[in-house]
């Protein structure tokens, strides 16, 4: 059951102003670090609409309870199933719910935890739910990386950061921000020889060299998991990102633009290895 003294202070207070205003938007991203923060902020905003109890809301009235543990008709929770991506399967049953009332209360709530997975297909389905919302409904997206959400889909929400919570200072607190766990944080491990093989492909990509087909296939047999793969791809960007704040456009610019498109075809399933000669041979 979902712990209401997980929400976080600072928006809930945010909240329930737009709430006794009557603006609450139909469509919010939260972007945190700590999902379970950002998901007991966003089921807090469900019991405050329907919550019996004097002082709203109480976690302790029978709506509360019902809406904590899942079972009430008016509050939906999407995410994906383990590690997996968030499908266009998963989305499409909401356009039907979308545009049917309230069943008890005066508005619905669908939360979709983990929204930087959405595939693409996934993602232009929720586009069109966004646009035109017919029923009173608020549409809660948690993420985060508000980077990997789509553009399209950003501008369509009130954007929510819970991040200036987290001092941003240190290497771990910089890969959280960017969106890995603390389980991925552990199962990455040193990475010392990773970040200087990295820095070579990188430095190679920028100079157009005819090493870096080496280099990535190099990267690849070095891999063990998941996660270092997605710390290479993170790495890439920072470089990338690093040169163009020291105005150091050339190559980086159109570096990161091929590195945007890696993104796009790692939800298409192309593997890793693949991804990188892309890099290299672009």
């Amino acid at each position: 059951m979902i712990d209401l003294k997980q929400a976080a202070p600072k928006q809930i207070s945010f909240l329930k102003t737009a709430f006794e205003q009557d603006k609450l938007a139909h469509a919010y991203l939260f972007v945190d670090s700590l999902t379970q923060r950002a998901l007991a902020t966003a089921y807090w905003l469900a019991c405050l609409v329907n919550c019996t109890g004097t002082k709203r809301p109480d976690g302790t009235c029978i709506n509360c309870e019902r809406v904590l543990s899942g079972n009430h008709p008016d509050v939906f929770l999407v995410k994906p199933e383990g590690k997996q991506s968030l499908s266009i399967d998963q989305i499409r049953p909401l356009k039907e719910e979308l545009a049917k009332s309230p069943v008890e209360g005066n508005r619905r709530f669908f939360f979709i935890e983990n929204a930087q997975t959405l595939t693409m297909p996934a993602a232009n389905a929720l586009l069109n739910l966004l646009e035109e919302p017919v029923a009173p409904v608020t549409t809660i997206l948690l993420t985060n990386n508000a980077q990997q959400i789509l553009p399209t889909v950003r501008s369509r929400t009130q954007i929510i950061e819970f991040n200036d919570l987290v001092q941003a200072n240190s290497k771990s607190q910089d890969l959280l921000l960017y969106g890995f766990s603390q389980e991925d944080l552990e199962n990455l491990g040193e990475t010392a020889e990773l970040d200087k093989a990295v820095k070579y492909f990188y430095q190679e990509l920028l100079e157009n060299n005819d090493l870096a087909v080496v280099s990535a296939h190099k990267l690849a047999g070095m891999m063990k998991n998941k996660v270092q793969e997605d710390y290479v791809f993170y790495l890439l960007k920072k470089f990338c990102l690093d040169g163009i704040k020291q105005q150091q456009l050339l190559g980086n610019q159109a570096l990161l633009g091929r590195l945007l498109d890696c993104d796009k075809m790692k939800f298409s399933n192309v593997s890793f290895l693949n991804r990188l000669d892309y890099l290299a041979l672009s």
